[in-house]
């Protein structure tokens, strides 16, 4: 550990510097379709720069850092500073899998995430709202200072320790993942996670309920969702999110023209009593 701590440059260092600082605008351009995608490419940029020489080569990079990303600012300077280092072999190594790095980026953001929220979130903000309250009962006009103190300098040295420790390891981390050859099974892995996450959001967030009921006739009726749940509970949500997904790989859709089109949907579905 101490050996790879040493190999890190001035210009690495400087650079892990920006990370942690932009680690505190990565939710700012906050979006529904990427979440803090655009804040992670933007905290990557000094080592993209820095490591790849070609126009081609950046871009690439910085597609693969824009898409999804999700995880406690707190401690997701680890998964920034694990991705740089993975940047750094991709530029150095021709047959590294660069496919890996946002494998191993979609695999750490749930545990960090829950670790994440309950240490600062769940535990730290309630610790230091608690004795501040305390100061401000007693008519202390600094406890508001408090709180932030209390809250903040921990999670501060946190990020900056993690964003350190994530580009230290990383390397290592890095090797030993394919010499045992668990990176393919990671990448099965994160693969499979991300298709179950997207039909647990899909289950939970997108809903149809039709309305649509036909008389047969001899008191007999044919209910619509009910013919539609037989065949497959949550058909109609599920093919709506594929018919998105298909639609946004086009170049001509964009988030922003699809979420103005399933509003219209929406409503013309509503006011023909459809759903």
């Amino acid at each position: 550990m101490s050996n790879q701590t040493e190999a890190v440059s001035s210009d690495e260092k400087k650079m892990l510097r920006s990370i942690f600082f932009r680690s505190f605008t990565v939710f700012a351009p906050f979006n529904y379709a990427k979440q803090g995608g655009s804040g992670f490419c933007y905290a990557m940029m000094p080592f993209i720069n820095k490591y790849y020489d070609t126009k081609e080569d950046r871009i690439a990079a910085l597609k693969r850092h824009i898409t999804w990303y999700n995880a406690t600012s707190n401690v997701g300077t680890f998964i920034m500073g694990l991705a740089a280092s993975m940047e750094k072999e991709n530029s150095e190594k021709p047959d590294f899998n660069a496919d890996s790095i946002n494998t191993v980026k979609a695999s750490l953001m749930g545990p960090f995430s829950g670790i994440g929220d309950t240490l600062f979130w769940g535990v730290l903000r309630v610790v230091a709202a608690g004795i501040a309250m305390t100061f401000g009962e007693q008519g202390n006009p600094l406890a508001p200072l408090i709180f932030l103190l209390v809250y903040n300098v921990p999670s501060m040295v946190t990020r900056w320790y993690l964003t350190k420790f994530g580009f230290s390891v990383g390397a290592k981390y890095i090797e030993e993942l394919y010499a045992s050859g668990m990176i393919s099974v990671l990448t099965k892995a994160a693969s499979i996670l991300g298709l179950v996450m997207i039909g647990g959001m899909t289950a939970n967030n997108v809903s149809f309920q039709s309305k649509l009921n036909f008389n047969l006739g001899g008191g007999q009726e044919l209910v619509v969702q009910d013919v539609l749940d037989q065949i497959f509970v949550g058909i109609v949500p599920i093919l709506f999110t594929v018919l998105c997904f298909w639609l946004l790989s086009k170049k001509k859709m964009n988030f922003a023209l699809l979420i103005a089109l399933v509003v219209v949907l929406g409503i013309l579905l509503s006011l023909f009593g459809i759903a």
